[in-house]
């Protein structure tokens, strides 16, 4: 068995990790294999990265031979057995069960049940579209951050030469094998504050500004938005944008903005109980049987569930599911949602940070 240890000198990580987890309990993991079938392929090299004396430190397990598989695997659990958290790249879908499966078949008694995971892959997938990322792959993820490999073989590639490893064991196979998931393990961690897109749609935004703003549209009318100013506590490391309904955002490092339409117009506010109304025509409004049993018969009829409604010319907001109420409709069948922008609502900095944390969700949905 070949151990590969290295101290990666002058290095450090952007990502605020010691905010999730104490860095001397956090261990990264990344493996080489022959195939993607524990059953028929080999697990040939078992990488690690962890956080001691101040420094970021790799190391690295290889078999030398195929039956060389069980002792990396005693090796590295060994190893593992102080930390508590585990870092990897899609480790829940690859990773991880290949591992299980293999101690399976050696009648090893190792699990993963005592590790918290952090799936790199896992986090930042749901926000590729709005990342304009064509896939999430580590690689991608590495271009993306603009991080430079050393490695110029795929995984793929790596197994034709691993198994002429075997056969005929030379310095530059052994070189490549280990360079290729030495780079997978530095990759992860200089690509770690990819979760900062995960933090800007899973941690409470804070609105730190709040104004509505005029301008003229294409057309030269004149149109209200309103403007949303936040700080993030994780600076994103590539400025992003992105728009869907009207609405705009735009991050660079900590500053975040986004643009909303203010609706001026009149909308419809509908009665659920309207079995309790009656709809008056000539005024097109709904009132309660309590006052409209009062109106002459012939000018009111039962209120419907499109006809129980009251109307209201006011400023309004968007929003895509009842996250405020009152909410207010253009008419019943229509799907898009408003609430009111009240005098009271202008001073609620909470209900804002509120918004803007569904607006976003709402735009990122929308890739």
């Amino acid at each position: 068995m070949r151990i590969s240890e290295e101290t990666l000198e002058n290095f450090s990580i952007t990502y605020p990790l010691d905010r999730i987890a104490p860095l001397e309990r956090v261990l990264f993991l990344d493996i080489e294999t022959t195939g993607f079938t524990a059953k028929s392929s080999y697990l040939y090299l078992i990488g690690c990265a962890y956080f001691s004396d101040g420094k970021w430190n790799t190391i690295q397990w290889m078999a030398q031979s195929y039956e060389q598989e069980l002792e990396i695997l005693e090796a590295f659990f060994a190893f593992a057995r102080p930390y508590r958290y585990l870092v990897h790249f899609n480790g829940n879908n690859f990773d991880l069960p290949f591992i299980t499966q293999k101690c399976a078949q050696h009648s090893l008694p190792y699990h993963f049940d005592n590790f918290q995971g952090i799936d790199i892959y896992r986090r930042i997938a749901p926000y590729k579209y709005f990342l304009k990322l064509p896939n999430c792959k580590q690689r991608t993820l590495e271009q993306f951050l603009e991080v430079e490999r050393r490695d110029v073989f795929s995984g793929g590639e790596l197994i034709g030469i691993y198994h002429d490893y075997i056969k005929n064991p030379s310095e530059y196979s052994e070189n490549a094998l280990l360079l290729h998931n030495a780079d997978d393990l530095k990759g992860m961690l200089e690509t770690l504050n990819i979760l900062s897109y995960y933090d800007l749609f899973n941690q409470p935004l804070k609105a730190k500004r709040v104004q509505a703003n005029s301008y003229k549209d294409s057309n030269g009318n004149r149109r209200k938005e309103l403007l949303i100013l936040f700080q993030l506590g994780t600076p994103l490391p590539k400025p992003v944008s992105a728009n869907a309904n009207s609405c705009y955002f735009r991050g660079d490092g900590a500053d975040c903005s986004l643009k909303i339409p203010i609706f001026e117009e009149e909308l419809k506010y509908f009665y659920s109980n309207y079995h309790d109304y009656y709809y008056l025509p000539t005024e097109d409004v709904a009132l309660h049987k309590s006052v409209a049993g009062f109106v002459d018969k012939a000018y009111r009829l039962p209120a419907s569930a499109a006809s129980c409604y009251t109307r209201k010319v006011s400023s309004y907001l968007p929003q895509w599911d009842f996250v405020f109420s009152p909410f207010f409709k253009r008419d019943y069948k229509s799907r898009e949602l408003f609430f009111e922008l009240t005098d009271e609502l202008k001073k609620d900095r909470q209900a804002f940070s509120t918004y803007a944390s569904h607006v976003l969700n709402m735009i990122a949905s929308s890739y």
